[in-house]
C-alpha cells in the first residue's frame, strides 16, 4: 500500500464507525479545450447539457456529456463571470463578477443582456440561485450585499449586510423560497424574509469559523462547510441548535464546493489536500460514509450542482476540467 492510500484509510478510520468500509463514487472528468480558463460552477439544463463559465476566459460554455462536444459563447473582456444558472426557458443567467452586472444569455441568438447593479458599491455579483417564485437571489461579496433580481422585469433590490466586510458568499433557497447565505468574512449565517426583505444574521458558536458554501436539506436544516477549521456544520432553525463534525482531512481540509442529493446526503470537496477529495456525509446517521479522490487532482472545486434526474453531482476544477460524480 502506498503512502497516500495509507493516509487516506487512516483518515477514514478516524471518522467511520468500527467495521464500516467507506464507499467510493464514480468520477469522470472532461478536459476543457480552453487552457487555464478556470471553468467553474456548472449547471445542468433540462436537455442534459452542462453549462459553465470560464472565469479567467470571459466566456459561457456548455458540454454535451454524450458526445464530449463543447460550445462557447464569448463575453466582453473583463467580465470575469463567476457563476451561472439556467432557467426553464434555457436562458443562461451569469454573474459578471468583475464588471458589476448580472448577464442574461439567450443561446438561440447568442444575444447577451447586461443588468447593472443599482448601487456602485455592488461591484462584484458573486453567486446566483433561483427561488422558485420568479426571482434570482445573489450575493455581492466585496460590496457586502445580498440581492434579489426579478426575472420578469429585471428589477434589482439590494440588502446591505450589517456586519462590515462580511463577504457574503454561498447562497441557496429552501423549499419555501427562503434565502440562506453564509458570511465568509465572518462566522455567521444569513436568513432573509422574502416578504419583508429583512435580513437576519445567525452567529455560529465558534468565532473562528469561516463558512464558505452551504446547502439545505428537505427537513429545512442548514449545512455549511467551514473552510477555516475543516468542519461540516449543521444548524436546525426550528430548534436553534448547532452541531458539527470534523472532516476526514482534518483542520487543513479546506472544504469548499457543496451539494445535497435526493437522499439528503451532503457532498463536499476537501480542497486543502492534493488530490482534492469528494466526501459524502449521511445526514440521517450523522456520519461520513464516502471519500473519493478526484482524478485530475482538481486544484480546487468551488461550487457544485446536483442534477436529480440522473443522480449526478457536477463540478468544475482549477485543473481545467468539468467533472461528474455519480451518486445516484
Amino acid at each position: 500500500m502506498n503512502l497516500r492510500l495509507a493516509l487516506l484509510w487512516a483518515a477514514l478510520a478516524a471518522v467511520l464507525p468500527a467495521g464500516v468500509r467507506a464507499e467510493t463514487v464514480d468520477i469522470r472528468e472532461w478536459p476543457v479545450p480552453w487552457e487555464d480558463s478556470r471553468p467553474r460552477d456548472p449547471f445542468v439544463a433540462a436537455d442534459g447539457r452542462v453549462w459553465f463559465v470560464g472565469q479567467r476566459g470571459d466566456y459561457v460554455a456548455n458540454l454535451d456529456p454524450e458526445s464530449g462536444e463543447f460550445n462557447r459563447y464569448d463575453l466582453d473582456p473583463g467580465t470575469g463571470p463567476h457563476n451561472l444558472i439556467v432557467d426553464d426557458d434555457n436562458r443562461i443567467w451569469y454573474a459578471g463578477n468583475r464588471a458589476a452586472h448580472i448577464g442574461l444569455l439567450d443561446p438561440a441568438t447568442a444575444r447577451t443582456t447586461r443588468i447593472a447593479m443599482p448601487d456602485d458599491d455592488a461591484r462584484d455579483p458573486h453567486t446566483l440561485t433561483f427561488d422558485g417564485r420568479g426571482n434570482i437571489w445573489f450575493t455581492v461579496q466585496g460590496g457586502n450585499f445580498v440581492g434579489r433580481l426579478s426575472m420578469a422585469d429585471q428589477a434589482v433590490q439590494l440588502i446591505q449586510v450589517p456586519t462590515p466586510r462580511a463577504r457574503p458568499y454561498g447562497i441557496v433557497t429552501n423549499a419555501n423560497g427562503i434565502p440562506w447565505a453564509v458570511e465568509f468574512g465572518s462566522h455567521k449565517l444569513i436568513r432573509i424574509d422574502p416578504e419583508t426583505m429583512q435580513l437576519e444574521e445567525i452567529a455560529l458558536p465558534d468565532e473562528d469559523a469561516r463558512p464558505r458554501r452551504l446547502v439545505v436539506t428537505s427537513d429545512g436544516k442548514v449545512y455549511w462547510a467551514d473552510y477555516a477549521r475543516g468542519h461540516l456544520g449543521r444548524y436546525d432553525p426550528d430548534a436553534g441548535t448547532f452541531e458539527e463534525w470534523p472532516l476526514p482531512g482534518g483542520a487543513d481540509s479546506r472544504p469548499y464546493g457543496m451539494a445535497v442529493d435526493r437522499h439528503d446526503r451532503v457532498w463536499v470537496v476537501e480542497t486543502g489536500v492534493s488530490p482534492n477529495r469528494f466526501v459524502g456525509f449521511d445526514t440521517g446517521e450523522a456520519r461520513f460514509f464516502s471519500i473519493t479522490e478526484i482524478p485530475s487532482g482538481a486544484g480546487a472545486v468551488r461550487h457544485m450542482d446536483y442534477y436529480e434526474p440522473t443522480g449526478e453531482v457536477w463540478f468544475g476544477t482549477d485543473a481545467n476540467t468539468i467533472g461528474r460524480a455519480r451518486v445516484h
